[in-house]
């Protein structure tokens, strides 16, 4: 069965275009590699339309998190993936900051 991968890494630290863009090559990697990727980054499109506040997509994200296997910290600052990863080891839920390192531990030949 596939597990589920929750992406953690900078949003608004930095440019929000190439931290979108680097959890999307991460999503791709892993789902190449058949992991089910979750990237909370895309939430940016959801919020250009309708806007909520920051806890309102701390609270999505998560929810979303809860339901994953792993979490994949990607390199750089970012004070919501730091909770996501509080977060994540305090459900006992894998954290990996090296993205060939999870897919070495967890693929399933």
């Amino acid at each position: 069965m596939k597990q589920t991968v929750y992406i953690a890494g900078p949003y608004t630290v930095g440019s929000v275009e190439e931290n979108i863009a680097n959890a999307i090559d991460a999503a791709e990697n892993l789902a190449r590699a058949n992991f089910f990727p979750y990237i909370p980054h895309l939430n940016h499109y959801w919020d250009k339309k309708y806007p909520h506040d920051y806890e309102f997509w701390m609270e999505q994200d998560m929810e979303f998190l809860r339901r994953c296997d792993l979490l994949l910290r990607l390199p750089g600052d970012s004070p919501g993936a730091d909770r996501e990863v509080a977060s994540a080891k305090g459900a006992g839920i894998p954290v990996y900051t090296n993205l060939e390192r999870l897919i070495e531990d967890n693929y399933d030949f």
